[in-house]
């Protein structure tokens, strides 16, 4: 009599395929790869006795990132949270303004908005990029919304929608170009959150550079870091310069008076924090083949997996692929928990997406649309290890 063969459990088989991919663990989620002049720069940086909020690197690293983003500024400052509660402020929010954030977000995203006296409302995802749903936003605001004097107002609200905020999840360009269509049907100033998508582009225009101004973080767990740091892109030269001033404590430039014309905020990147900035940019070409290759090893891994998908750049966009995302179908949703706990105790470090927005205690009670996409997302989605390292990691 013929043995009767049992086909593996889905997260065994998951197990097994990253493994394919990354080798045994202990493989972390994503880490930082030091493999340039970051040893040379930060020491220059040290024997200059420049190590704070002045200094070349800074401006350094200024130059390289508006060159390689497209965008005629760039401001650098501590963390990527500091730049949006700044860039929101500069692009025209106010106390008690609505500001449309997606759900399906890291939660520093909102917390800015509150920071800034103002009231995120919670807005839904396409499972085409996990981005904000413009068609789905555009029905949405036709409903609820009505222009006055030229501004967004919520009809049941009665304050003024200021802003949307569309964050581009795990390196993937959201529809930009569509969400740009409803800002402008319905007076809304953009700025994009693109903390984690340096050097993804829609149809060669980088993220961060369509809307009035855009925001990225540098953390130690993103593409490319500075230990902590983020910036402010934009096109607009008065912005642009307001920006520095107002992230430098809004002090006028004087030899040894300390003036200053209006509140602004400690924000600005210490120097060597971006002498790190300097070596990681040079090599951020590198790094966005090596984690191209890893999403071609993944896709490879899981071809005969079945009841998932790898998530892929949108059509016409060219993704960084920061955090390579495994999509299950939606029968398959409560098997996530087990393939999480099945993949981390293996040494593979694997997470969900983020608890949406409008579950945390904090921003429960914040209006929101009917979030149905955002929460079969938020059941499905699983993060895979994504360490540019990892493509050319020799697996046995």
């Amino acid at each position: 009599m013929n043995a009767v063969t049992h086909k593996p459990a889905l997260a065994d088989e998951i197990v097994d395929a990253v493994r394919k991919t990354v080798g045994s663990g202990p493989v972390a989620l994503h880490e930082p790869r030091f493999a340039g002049n970051e040893w040379a720069y930060v020491k220059e940086c040290l024997d200059s006795t420049y190590v704070s909020s002045v200094g070349k690197f800074v401006d350094r690293f200024e130059a390289q990132l508006a060159d390689f983003t497209g965008a005629k500024f760039a401001i650098a400052v501590v963390n990527g949270t500091a730049a949006l509660q700044v860039a929101l402020r500069l692009v025209g929010v106010q106390r008690d303004d609505e500001v449309l954030v997606p759900a399906l977000t890291f939660v520093a995203t909102a917390a800015a908005v509150v920071h800034c006296g103002a009231v995120p409302h919670f807005v839904d995802s396409s499972e085409r990029d996990f981005g904000v749903d413009p068609v789905a936003l555009r029905e949405y605001l036709r409903d609820i919304a009505e222009i006055r004097a030229d501004q967004c107002v919520n009809r049941a609200t009665g304050r003024v929608i200021r802003c949307i905020l569309p964050m581009h999840a795990f390196g993937h360009p959201l529809d930009i170009e569509g969400v740009m269509a409803v800002a402008r049907d319905f007076r809304l100033s953009v700025l994009e959150d693109a903390a984690e998508s340096i050097g993804s582009t829609v149809r060669g225009r980088h993220t961060g550079t369509f809307g009035l101004m855009g925001t990225f973080s540098f953390n130690g767990n993103k593409t490319i870091t500075t230990g902590g740091g983020g910036a402010i892109v934009t096109n607009d030269a008065p912005l642009a310069r307001h920006a520095k001033h107002i992230t430098t404590t809004a002090k006028l430039p004087h030899r040894w008076e300390y003036r200053h014309d209006e509140i602004g905020y400690n924000y600005r990147m210490p120097n060597i924090n971006a002498a790190l900035g300097c070596a990681q940019l040079e090599q951020l070409p590198v790094f966005l083949e090596e984690k191209r290759r890893l999403f071609e090893r993944y896709r490879a891994a899981f071809a005969r997996v079945q009841g998932v998908r790898l998530v892929a750049e949108p059509a016409g966009c060219r993704s960084n692929y920061w955090l390579q995302t495994l999509l299950l179908d939606p029968a398959l949703s409560t098997q996530r928990d087990a393939i999480l706990e099945a993949t981390n105790n293996a040494g593979l470090s694997t997470r969900p997406v983020w608890t949406l927005m409008h579950r945390l205690a904090p921003y429960r009670d914040y209006p929101r649309m009917p979030l149905p996409v955002a929460e079969s997302l938020e059941a499905r989605a699983i993060n895979l290890p994504s360490s540019a390292g990892l493509s050319s990691k020799s697996v046995s």
